[in-house]
């Protein structure tokens, strides 16, 4: 059947998750993806219909009906009509258990050419790959090269559905409130964040950049007597990075607000909306999320709140005395020389850390496994980063300058908000971005915000495809990214 938008028909369509044992015997339409077929003699044919994250047996009987299903190819789009029955034993193999469809009528609505990989196989488990290491596997870059292929597996629809609910959250809680939605330009004169990782595109006569944040915009908003705001858009970082968390161009969550006494305020705020984000993917995403555990298997997160809040500092001498024990363990238990050789290096560094000293990837995961097993949190927040490793326009501690008012919310030993009180001084701006060799000339629009009567003000800037990965405990961001972009992939 090619449908042409020739005619309206009388149809009422089902989903596949729809169904129930109370249906029995009614009459549905369904149109799916077939997953699999499975013919039994000349008369008799099984197919799984897939949608979405869901599945269900259908059963057709007959030489004419099951000669044809038998035939279509995986991911064909069907329509089928059909009896709702009951099983006498569920269906394991489906998500739909207790129901399977007696097929009267299929029609064949998109048929599928051959495709480039098995879903059986990208849709693999872990533990069914542990088990039996022979078994085929789809590589990360042959699943990007064949996206649309690979985000058709079930753990995927889930993961993508979870994304979309991290954003339906987020802005949920800010709209309750109190806070606005802004749209800021991504087109840009300067480098909003400093620093040689921009993107240079001609435009015009001269030159614009991609924004590496809405950073000055959201500011700006305030300064229009906006009191709070949010973004949700594209971050662009032209970074030669290739690790399992960064990407070129990325989803940003931005917040931005005023406050009355102290920039604490901001962080309650993050704190009850990460709070809010998590507390709402386990009561309304259980479905998706159990479908992404049979493929990727992982630990609920842990997370309380208010949230465990800790000093650079702080955190810093944690790191010192509770860190080295857990690496002298690993490396007695390292797998080769080479192993044993990068863990004792990160050992030394770690008795050697600095106190005002960055902490580095590693530094991150080594201490998210130091308070989960302390404070059995997942989610926890440093304030009081050292100066030195903070954008210009960080405001600096008002007790000693080497600290600033700035902070990092993490999760599972992985940072996912950077953030900061910022500076609205006019006077102290210019200084800070001449020291950091920000032009400003190319920021003044910027700094001529706070010019005319400035409120004190902080914000944050949330990766959303961190969140995600890390809520869900996967191993790399680009499972969590529809179309991911880095330095060597710019398609599909």
């Amino acid at each position: 059947v090619f449908i042409q938008s020739q005619c309206h028909t009388d149809r009422q369509w089902t989903n596949v998750g729809a169904l129930k044992p109370e249906m029995k015997d009614s009459m549905v339409w369904i149109r799916a993806r077939v997953h699999n077929t499975r013919k039994q003699g000349n008369k008799l044919c099984f197919l799984t219909l897939r949608q979405d994250v869901a599945t269900v047996q259908a059963v057709t009987f007959g030489q004419d009906i099951a000669g044809f299903s038998g035939t279509l190819p995986d991911e064909s789009v069907v329509d089928v009509f059909g009896k709702v029955a009951c099983p006498e034993a569920p269906i394991v193999s489906c998500t739909v258990q207790n129901v399977e469809l007696s097929v009267e009528k299929i029609f064949c609505v998109g048929r599928s050419q051959a495709l480039p990989l098995r879903l059986a196989d990208a849709s693999r488990s872990e533990a069914e790959l542990e088990k039996d290491p022979a078994l085929p596997t789809v590589g990360q870059d042959v699943r990007l090269d064949n996206r649309i292929i690979d985000l058709r597996t079930v753990a995927n629809q889930a993961i993508f559905r979870l994304q979309s609910g991290v954003c339906m959250l987020f802005r949920e809680f800010l709209l309750q409130n109190d806070f606005q939605e802004i749209h800021t330009p991504k087109l840009i004169g300067g480098a909003s964040e400093g620093g040689a990782d921009v993107f240079r595109v001609d435009y015009f006569e001269g030159n614009a950049y991609l924004a590496q944040s809405p950073q000055l915009y959201k500011q700006m908003a305030l300064m229009t007597d906006m009191p709070r705001v949010f973004e949700v858009g594209p971050i662009f970082r032209s970074e030669k990075s290739f690790t399992h968390r960064h990407m070129t161009e990325f989803t940003g969550l931005d917040i931005e607000m005023t406050f009355k006494d102290h920039y604490h305020e901001v962080l309650d705020v993050l704190d009850g909306l990460f709070n809010h984000i998590f507390k709402g993917l386990t009561e309304r995403f259980a479905r998706e999320i159990e479908a992404v555990k049979t493929q990727y298997p992982f630990e609920d997160l842990k997370w309380k709140h208010p949230c465990l809040r800790l000093k650079f500092s702080k955190a810093i001498a944690l790191l010192r005395k509770e860190g080295p024990a857990i690496l002298e363990q690993r490396i007695k238990e390292a797998a080769s020389d080479y192993d044993r050789k990068i863990l004792e290096k990160h050992l030394a560094s770690v008795k050697e850390h600095q106190e005002n000293e960055d902490i580095s990837t590693e530094d991150e995961k080594l201490l998210g496994i130091i308070i989960h097993k302390t404070h059995g949190e997942d989610l926890y927040i440093i304030d009081k980063f050292p100066k030195e490793v903070r954008p210009f326009y960080t405001m600096p501690d008002p007790t000693d300058e080497k600290w600033t008012n700035a902070y990092d919310v993490f999760l599972r030993g992985e940072e996912i908000t950077s953030g900061a009180q910022r500076i609205h001084d006019p006077q102290m701006l210019t200084e800070k971005a001449k020291a950091w060799g920000v032009p400003p000339a190319s920021i003044q629009s910027y700094i001529d915000a706070f010019k005319y009567g400035s409120y004190p003000h902080a914000g944050a800037g949330i990766g959303m495809e961190r969140v995600v990965m890390l809520f869900l405990n996967l191993n790399n961001i680009r499972k969590t990214s529809m179309f991911p972009r880095d330095p060597k992939r710019l398609t599909p």
